[in-house]
């Protein structure tokens, strides 16, 4: 008897103490305009499975890369959330909402195909505010398992701290799948086959240099990996051969999990003295070739080989017969400086202020002129070999613009790439942007209306267009496809202009682009101004990646490397 009436009165006390937490919303002054919150989710559309959005009031901007306040602070900040089935979800926070994790995932779960209405109340110096109401669309389209990236300080010359993580986007866990500080170096270019971590791929520049490869074993008759399969140890790999100008990065994976793409380039960056653009990272040479994880070989050829011009960032269409890459044509002019500063700097050492040097300058304005196509060229899956001839997919160039990672959704029906002003580094580029240009059309068809205004898209009458919904006056940069080809994940300075930050946007089967929204945290005002690190390359994952770090971290410091091989 004496402990059920205890435990009621342990209760009753909780609910004091959340009622004592929680305002009433009274005598609210009604405004006509809709909130201004941070992140932006006003409009958004967002996958069914995805985390809460908390939010707080934006009442803050930038102003000489400081954050300062524009009005009053917010003290407290109330949002109750409805639908059209008499559900709702009410949370309320000094500084933030916080919604509770099980309830918004079952309010989402009702409502998927469906709107819901989020009011929001603000409480200043002379009382509460209430705004008008704005609509969250929830997608049937789910969402993959997680999001991997790296985390890196946007340092110039050296690297600092960094590592490769996993992060849940149903919930807020993330965890380190390795950091530098379990060896010496610098670990970047990890990359997945569909967002599957049975088929990964990782690269370690620095002494103990390597690129780690783990690949599947329980692969079905088509190529598709078993998800929460037997996973292999990674192996260490020496990428470099006599044949090849260095180490293989950029890699991408065939469909059918036998062969990666990679690039081999050799990269300098130059800052600026007077641009809105910090620094230029170019590349002197580069060259492109698949390697066939089968019979450990390199797959070379000339086509992809040439001094004249630079291939990289190259990718295997949907169906695994094509490779899309980007390229450009060498200028002489260019082509004498970066032999030049390719022999005086070190490949690792940044080049100065070209304020002061008319000979950087020089360059610095060879670079302005240095513009990527995109291209494609034939590939057989079952010979390893390629086409006779390389096709121009969009001609940028031609519109003083420059293509850098394309990305061809899973499903066929488009490609992605960023559009940017000249070279092929977009990420620190201010005017880049992300393009888009049908493959087929929803029912199959390749055919589409002809457009004189933007560049030749990947099929006969296609039309690249800008994502305009999903772009910003900052960076739009690197991206990667879900695995249901309905979500884009990308990188973007919209925030604050200095930090890379992830953004999701859904594409439908039209090529109908929503208006982006950025990664959700549970405190994501806090989060975000105190995480001073850019995310990088982020890459849906379709399960966690059950990768074991310590071994990872064993394999990197040991000297023993399998090198790759080439075919003869």
């Amino acid at each position: 008897m004496k402990r059920n009436t205890i435990l009621p009165f342990y209760l009753f006390s909780f609910l004091l103490f959340l009622a004592a937490c929680t305002e009433t919303v009274g005598d609210a002054k009604q405004e006509t305009t809709q909130p201004q919150i941070y992140p932006d989710y006003v409009g958004v559309t967002i996958p069914v499975n995805i985390a809460p959005l908390n939010f707080s009031m934006a009442d803050e901007t930038m102003v000489n890369g400081q954050w300062s306040m524009v009005k009053d602070q917010c003290q407290r900040i109330d949002a109750v959330i409805t639908d059209g089935h008499g559900n709702s979800l009410h949370s309320q926070g000094e500084e933030s909402v916080d919604f509770d994790i099980d309830d918004w995932h079952a309010l989402l779960a009702q409502n998927g195909g469906d709107s819901l209405s989020v009011t929001v109340s603000a409480k200043y110096d002379d009382g509460w505010h209430t705004y008008r109401p704005f609509s969250i669309y929830v997608s049937p389209d789910s969402i993959d398992y997680g999001l991997c990236y790296r985390l890196i300080a946007p340092g110039y010359e050296v690297w600092s701290k960094m590592g490769i993580y996993e992060r849940d986007l149903s919930s807020f866990d993330e965890r380190a799948l390795i950091e530098n500080t379990q060896f010496e170096g610098c670990v970047n270019c990890h990359s997945f086959n569909r967002g599957n971590p049975a088929d990964m791929s990782l690269h370690i520049r620095g002494p103990h240099g390597a690129t780690l490869l783990r690949h599947s074993v329980g692969r079905n008759s088509v190529g598709e990996n078993s998800v929460g399969g037997n996973l292999q140890s990674p192996t260490a790999y020496n990428t470099k051969t006599p044949e090849t100008l260095g180490l293989c990065v950029y890699p991408y994976w065939h469909p059918s999990g036998r062969y990666i793409a990679y690039s081999t380039n050799t990269t300098q960056q130059l800052f600026h003295s007077a641009d809105s653009n910090r620094i230029e990272v170019f590349d002197t040479a580069s060259d492109i070739q698949i390697y066939d994880i089968e019979k450990n070989e390199l797959l070379l050829t000339p086509l992809l080989k040439q001094d004249s011009i630079y291939e990289t960032y190259p990718v295997f269409s949907a169906d695994g017969r094509s490779l899309y890459f980007c390229a450009a044509h060498l200028s002489e002019e260019l082509r004498v400086k970066s032999e030049e500063f390719a022999t005086a700097v070190p490949a690792s050492e940044p080049i100065g202020n070209p304020a002061g040097d008319s000979s950087l300058s020089t360059l610095h304005s060879s670079l302005n002129n240095l513009r990527y196509n995109l291209y494609r060229i034939d590939f057989d899956p079952a010979t390893g070999t390629y086409g006779d001839h390389i096709e121009t997919v969009i001609d940028a160039a031609s519109q003083h613009k420059s293509v850098s990672f394309p990305r061809p959704s899973y499903d066929g029906r488009f490609l992605c790439y960023t559009l940017s002003d000249y070279g092929q580094f977009s990420i620190w580029h201010h005017e880049a942007d992300l393009w888009i240009t049908p493959l087929s059309s929803p029912n199959g068809d390749t055919s589409a209306q002809q457009s004189n205004e933007a560049p030749s898209g990947a099929v006969e009458g296609a039309v690249a267009r800008p994502m305009t919904e999903a772009n910003s006056d900052d960076t739009e940069s690197f991206h990667n496809w879900s695995t249901n080809s309905r979500w884009l994940v990308f990188s973007s300075r919209r925030d604050d202009g200095l930090f890379t930050r992830p953004y999701f946007c859904h594409v439908d089967t039209s090529g109908v682009v929503s208006k982006a929204f950025m990664l959700p945290q549970r405190n994501p005002r806090r989060f975000y101004r105190e995480r001073f690190l850019s995310f990088n390359v982020p890459e849906f994952i379709i399960e966690p990646t059950r990768f074991d770090g310590r071994q990872a971290a064993r394999i990197i410091n040991d000297e023993s490397r399998k090198n790759f091989g080439v075919r003869k």
